[in-house]
């Protein structure tokens, strides 16, 4: 099989969608691997597989070396086995935002209290990754929510419920899923409208932050800085400091993937002397505390290359006293951490299926973790654990 007829025939991977895209527009190894700043082999190696093409910054580096956007690499292709229901409850949503931007919502209003209990405990069900249930009731809620707010009674906390929803329902249903970007763009752009009419530092720090986080997935980082800077949480309540908190550990993503890690450690310190006065907490669902600060410290170890530094992080924390999406985060970093060191894949393994059984979608949908299932593949002995291994490839959708 030559390379262009290997390139186009399979798209389950990053690498594998960068070849295809690299060989279409006849451009060489040596010009993309230039233009991102990297060797011509280790490029190679990112295509083949052989080395997982995880890191946000190299994505963003390689994308703009291409002229396209980050997501048409790390957009999922084909449908997995293992995804059920979730691609239909996506179009769903995707109908509902439609139909809320253009003003032809529908839903039926409800007593605030009411709304209130089903937003709340929506946002906890995606705190327990119970992700069916989140996707089959979001469209349901959107609504009804949003014609409330048209109602023009009880607006006030109806605007906060809007933002607490989209910020962490909605957005963070989308991220976890693998939805296209355009849909996370879209419900963060509902929750700074709501927020903008809100007009508290409180709502406008949570939409902020989401907005932010989905200006860093599509590598707009100076934006995302610049959405971060926008807004000042006032450091008056333990809610407020929790707020203010989450979104320095923001900024530190931020740092990370802008290739600036010697702005990482302050927005970091920051959140560390907020959580020693506030503790771990769970203001506006954010679960702020020493652990997500861990979490956050891993997440910009792995992103700037310092995969020894982020296996350290993870073994000083204690996953189990957190809640059921942050112990599977973090089992899928610690898992691509481990990955990196020699002598530890089988480790890497057992700690990527951990995450599986905790959240199927953190790994089968998570496009950085099916990167480092791709490249384990290459790697791991055809054993036990191999074949746990190429269970849970299968299952994401790859090629085993």
């Amino acid at each position: 099989m030559d390379e262009c007829t290997s390139a186009l025939g399979d798209d389950r991977t990053i690498g594998h969608r960068l070849r295809r895209i690299r060989i279409v527009r006849g451009k060489s190894l040596a010009v993309i691997a230039g233009l991102a700043g990297i060797s011509e082999s280790h490029l190679s190696r990112l295509e083949s597989g052989e080395h997982a093409l995880d890191r946000l910054s190299l994505i963003v580096a390689l994308a703009d070396a291409l002229q396209i956007a980050p997501s048409e690499l790390t957009s999922l292709p084909i449908p997995a086995p293992a995804n059920g229901h979730t691609d239909s409850a996506i179009g769903a949503v995707r109908h509902a935002l439609m139909a809320i931007n253009h003003g032809h919502g529908g839903g039926q209003a409800q007593p605030v209290d009411v709304l209130r209990e089903r937003v709340n405990g929506l946002v906890r069900a995606a705190c327990r990754c119970e992700y069916e249930q989140v996707g089959a009731g979001l469209p349901g809620i959107m609504r009804d929510l949003h014609a409330g707010i048209g109602t023009g009674r009880d607006v006030a906390e109806l605007l906060d419920l809007a933002v607490l929803l989209h910020t962490q329902g909605t957005v963070a249903w989308l991220r976890t899923t693998g939805a296209p970007l355009d849909l996370c763009s879209q419900a963060a752009m509902l929750a700074a409208r709501a927020a903008e009419d809100r007009g508290t530092p409180t709502a406008l720090g949570l939409a902020t932050a989401s907005t932010a986080r989905v200006m860093i997935v599509a590598g707009a980082f100076d934006l995302a800085q610049a959405e971060l800077d926008s807004v000042t949480v006032p450091l008056t309540t333990p809610e407020s400091m929790q707020l203010a908190g989450f979104r320095a550990m923001r900024q530190t993503v931020v740092a990370a993937a802008d290739s600036r890690p010697g702005d990482m450690a302050a927005p970091l310190q920051y959140a560390a002397e907020l959580a020693a006065r506030t503790g771990e907490g769970n203001a506006f669902h954010l679960a702020f505390g020493p652990f997500n600060i861990g979490l956050y410290a891993m997440a910009g170890a792995i992103e700037i290359g310092d995969n020894g530094q982020a296996v350290s992080i993870a073994e000083g924390l204690q996953p189990d006293a957190a809640d059921t999406a942050r112990q599977a985060y973090f089992w899928v970093d610690y898992g691509r951490a481990l990955a990196r060191l020699r002598g530890r894949w089988d480790d890497a393994v057992h700690a990527l299926r951990r995450a599986e059984l905790i959240y199927p979608h953190s790994v089968q949908r998570n496009p950085f973790a099916r990167e480092i299932l791709a490249e384990l593949l290459t790697r791991v002995k055809r054993d036990v654990v191999g074949r746990e291994l190429r269970a849970m490839a299968y299952r994401a959708g790859l090629l085993v």
